[in-house]
């Protein structure tokens, strides 16, 4: 197969429909180029539970053993799961998942030793070529004296325990939680990590089954979270969790059965952050998340630093400035003690910790974070962002009261009102968030930037 690889690679992952786009021959190439750019001589691999994720895991492990690199293979695993295994194994690392993406996908998230991101300026551009190259010349012959080996290796356990080892959790009141898992890899990793703890969990879609036959394992579209908040309603639970496919990102549902919006998830994290390392500390934020987690980040003794949407800009963020935590709008949320990776398990502990060590709802807990009107990300289709998103520059640009950046896209704010607007990298799509002080306001500034977006 000679691939189209610019619709295959990514900004910081590879991910397409299998075998249409890409298929176990390339994802052998994909590992070969792996070693080659990282310079590895081991490597991790772990996978989910799509139909064709052992296929191309083992098809990886294949072309990384030919340059000479020895392969673990943890097997099932969620992607947090395999940051752990290379940080606490200290070697570069492939994890096998499309996570929310419907079954025909499947695609490669890589890291370095310590779970460094390799996005398009850390190795993945340098991998892409390497590919695109052998896919239609053929790979040269390897140049490995011997062939790496292929072991077996157990992390659960151990990913469990690193987790709770950073949570206090020995004195928090006894909790009724429903997790929605959606057939992804919550399933796997749910029943280890919360055993031992004083909850009354009730599970629901925690078969593993990569055709998703519920609902998309998606939790930030709306409708992937219907089942879980009526769960909650019926069981009178204190709250829910749903977990995406791939497990790294975990949304929350309060007690009434309302979703809590990640920025308010992001300040209450970042405040028990901070308190846990003496109230100093920088926390990053994406562009998108809300006013409310600088100002929780402040009041709480802390720096925070606002940086573009996407993983591999934040984990560089967080290299940089020795932050302890980040968050973003999408429910990733990072960990210093976590070799900056993004775990959305780590966030649901700290969550049953802060809940279950006081007595009230989790709808009172979360209403101190949750103190703007928001409208969501809505996504518009047009035929050109570059002409749509210079009509709202020149819309706005001209106002006295409106002050304009372009980290991201481009970011209006106002003295009780901000919006930002990006373009989709793979879609036809521009984005737009909006915040305000109260909901009247936003509802104005929404509908007048839709107005120039859709025109």
């Amino acid at each position: 197969m000679v691939a189209d690889l610019s619709q295959l690679v990514k900004a910081y992952d590879v991910r397409g429909v299998v075998p249409d786009q890409w298929d176990e021959p390339m994802a052998e190439l994909f590992g070969a180029a792996f070693v080659q750019v990282t310079d590895a001589d081991a490597i991790v691999v772990g996978h989910d539970m799509r139909p064709s994720s052992p296929g191309l895991a083992r098809a990886f492990a294949r072309g990384a053993t030919a340059r000479g690199a020895d392969v673990t293979l943890i097997g099932l695993c969620s992607t947090d799961q395999l940051y752990y295994a290379s940080g606490a194994l200290d070697l570069p690392g492939a994890m096998f998942t499309a996570s929310h993406n419907p079954a025909r996908y499947n695609g490669i998230k890589m890291c370095r030793a310590g779970a460094a991101p390799v996005g398009q300026d850390t190795g993945l551009s340098e991998i892409r070529t390497l590919v695109e190259q052998w896919s239609e010349h053929g790979a040269p012959a390897t140049t490995a004296t011997t062939p790496g080996t292929v072991t077996e290796r157990e992390t659960l356990s151990d990913y469990a325990a690193h987790l709770l080892g950073l949570v206090e959790l020995s004195g928090i009141r006894p909790l009724k939680v429903v997790v929605d898992a959606g057939n992804g890899m919550g399933g796997h990793t749910v029943p280890t990590v919360f055993a031992g703890l004083p909850l009354d969990l009730v599970p629901l879609y925690f078969e593993l089954d990569g055709t998703f036959p519920n609902h998309e394992a998606n939790p930030l579209d709306p409708k992937n979270i219907v089942d879980l908040q009526a769960r909650v309603l019926a069981e009178g639970a204190d709250l829910g969790l749903a977990f995406d496919g791939d497990a790294d990102r975990c949304f929350v549902v309060d007690e009434r059965g309302a979703g809590v919006s990640p920025s308010a998830i992001t300040a209450l994290v970042a405040a028990r952050e901070l308190a846990r390392n003496g109230g100093k500390g920088t926390v990053i934020h994406n562009l998108i998340t809300s006013w409310s987690v600088p100002e929780v980040v402040r009041e709480n003794g802390g720096t925070p630093v606002r940086t573009r949407v996407g993983h591999s800009f934040i984990k560089a963020e967080m290299a940089e400035h020795g932050a302890i935590f980040g968050g973003e709008h999408s429910a990733h949320y990072y960990f210093r003690d976590f070799w900056n990776a993004d775990t959305g398990m780590l966030a649901a502990l700290h969550v049953l910790a802060a809940l279950g060590g006081q007595e009230g709802p989790l709808s009172g807990l979360v209403d101190q974070y949750d103190r703007y009107a928001s409208s969501g990300e809505i996504n518009s289709t047009v035929a050109d962002q570059a002409e749509r998103l210079a009509a709202i520059r020149t819309a706005y640009g001209s106002r006295d009261d409106v002050t304009l950046d372009g980290l991201d896209g481009l970011t209006a704010t106002g003295d009780d009102w901000w919006f930002n607007l990006r373009a989709s990298n793979t879609e036809p799509l521009l984005r737009l968030n909006v915040e305000a002080r109260d909901e009247k306001t936003m509802t104005a500034v929404r509908d007048e930037v839709l107005a120039v977006v859709r025109a």
